[in-house]
């Protein structure tokens, strides 16, 4: 099942198209902004543009009816390159096992969503480890398999990992950024670019994705998801509050979330036995995400 069309960011666009037009586009690109409104899409219909057999068929856009642009829809392209972060379920033992597993991981995830490209956010403990950061590197090196060009696009870039001992790769890869391959385009997307590291943003080019309007969140809901209620229609646009991405995360996280937030309200008025029992009944491993949930419930 193909990904959903880019909807909105119209301003953006047509700078990006202009830039691709003149040969002024840089290798590496950061788009920053809210949580959910849409950096990630923008970034794949920027790779779709890039890789298009038939460039300028639609003012510089990918056409999105020729093989490659086809292969980009459906997250099958081999040089386009996806990565996003990951809660692994097994552990490697040396290095090249653990690139391999993250290798594996990435491809069952780009499986679901051919699947379901409407997905929700990554959990909690999902990151992009220094396996990960080895996986791109390994990538980078290879010749395009289709075409002249190879796109990276790293989503939720502040989940990026540095960790102790693995230096060189980290370095490597800010030297890939800094200098990469005359074949080879980075697209980054963060929610927080505070987070990220001095050295990745003096290497990229920021740009700041704004949130949508109301108008191009309702038109989503209503050709994407088939919300058709006036209702619920309306309240869920404005939970939304310009996100697209918010309409998405509105299943099984907000149950979720909704239902540990009474729990926890329910805890709060019992007394502090209470408290005690609920706090040590959490689950270490899922702490970060369940409790992003359980306060957007209580909200």
């Amino acid at each position: 099942m193909p990904i959903p069309p880019l909807y909105g960011h119209e301003g953006i666009r047509y700078r990006l198209v202009g830039a691709i037009a003149s040969g002024r586009l840089p290798q590496g690109l950061l788009f920053e902004g809210s949580p959910g409104v849409g950096k990630q899409r923008l970034a794949l219909w920027l790779a779709q543009a890039l890789v298009c057999e038939r460039a300028g068929a639609k003012a510089g856009e990918g056409c999105g009816e020729c093989q490659q642009c086809k292969l980009v829809l459906n997250l099958s392209h081999p040089d386009v390159h996806w990565f996003v972060p990951l809660e692994l379920s097994k552990k490697g033992g040396d290095a090249d096992k653990q690139v391999e597993l993250v290798e594996e991981a990435l491809g069952e995830e780009m499986a679901a969503r051919r699947q379901e490209p409407l997905y929700e956010p990554p959990s909690g403990l999902a990151s992009h480890g220094i396996a990960a950061v080895r996986l791109v590197l390994r990538r980078l090196v290879l010749t395009p398999a289709m075409g002249r060009r190879k796109v990276f696009v790293i989503g939720d870039a502040e989940r990026l990992v540095p960790q102790t001992g693995a230096e060189a790769a980290a370095n490597a890869l800010l030297k890939a950024l800094e200098e990469p391959p005359a074949d080879a385009t980075f697209f980054l997307t963060t929610a927080a670019p505070e987070s990220l590291l001095p050295t990745i943003l003096s290497r990229v080019v920021r740009v700041r994705v704004a949130r949508l309007a109301d108008s191009v969140v309702t038109a989503f809901a209503q050709h994407e998801l088939g919300v058709t209620g006036q209702r619920e229609l309306a309240q869920r646009v404005a939970v939304a509050d310009g996100r697209i991405g918010r309409l998405l995360a509105d299943g099984n996280g907000r149950a979720r979330g909704v239902e540990a937030g009474e729990r926890f309200r329910r805890a709060v008025e019992a007394g502090p036995a209470r408290r005690y029992e609920f706090t040590l009944g959490l689950q270490p491993f899922q702490a970060r995400g369940g409790f992003t949930e359980m306060l957007d419930g209580l909200l």
